[in-house]
């Protein structure tokens, strides 16, 4: 698997913007009662790695009620890039990209939809991402004819060949809207292969069919990567 992703948005910044007293005065405790803003989300993904250097941490789902998170999920181990997480992401350093970001309008996968809520494009031969920081449709989706060579270049991956790793995933909005070049490109979530990813989160099989299951697009939900110092306020 080949990605990477970075570049808070200036739309999400103040997200991971935490201190220890923004929590809600009555809510339970936990990473996302600890952070300063959550925008419209009314759900919410935190990653948490214990430093900057780890290459595994913990996901956490979360759900909006009453004026309150209240955990819906987890805690899951997931694996990180094999050099960490970093709010300097670049394509190709091996980390995964620290900050706040959507998730974007269409889930994929090799296999069937096993019941997203979102839009789900069941992945065939001929998909790729595009992951060369020279194209004009750098780290967007494409489709070429099957056993076709695509224009660009780079580390784009086809798709369709990761069946296990891509049989469900969910892309991560870094660096979109526009794509700067070389910030990173195909940030996702998706199944683990029992090591640390190239930029990406990945999770055991069946938490990422509840996850898939889980999120809801009228929930605008978010996704929060960090180091425990950095979004969890302890």
């Amino acid at each position: 698997m080949r990605s990477a992703c970075l570049l808070i948005s200036v739309a999400f910044a103040a997200v991971v913007h935490v201190s220890a007293g923004s929590a809600r005065t009555g809510c339970p405790a936990g990473v996302a009662s600890s952070l300063a803003s959550t925008g419209s989300a009314s759900q919410l993904v935190t990653v948490v790695a214990p430093v900057a250097s780890s290459t595994s941490g913990t996901m956490r789902l979360w759900q909006l009620g009453g004026g309150c998170w209240h955990a819906a999920g987890g805690p899951w181990r997931v694996y990180l890039g094999y050099a960490g997480v970093s709010a300097s992401h670049r394509e190709g350093d091996g980390t995964t990209p620290t900050g706040a970001f959507a998730i974007g309008p269409v889930m994929y996968g090799v296999a069937p939809d096993p019941g997203a809520h979102y839009s789900y494009h069941r992945v065939v031969c001929g998909d790729w991402w595009d992951e060369d920081p020279a194209s004009p449709t750098y780290n967007t989706f494409r489709h070429v004819p099957c056993g076709t060579k695509p224009s660009f270049a780079g580390s784009s991956e086809g798709l369709w060949q990761a069946t296990r790793a891509y049989s469900h995933f969910v892309f991560v909005e870094y660096n979109t809207a526009p794509a700067v070049r070389g910030r990173g490109s195909a940030i996702f979530i998706h199944v683990e292969m029992g090591h640390p990813t190239v930029g990406c989160i990945s999770l055991a099989p069946a938490r990422m069919l509840q996850l898939v299951r889980w999120l809801r697009p009228s929930a605008s939900p978010l996704i929060v990567i960090g180091t425990s110092a950095g979004i969890a306020g302890y």
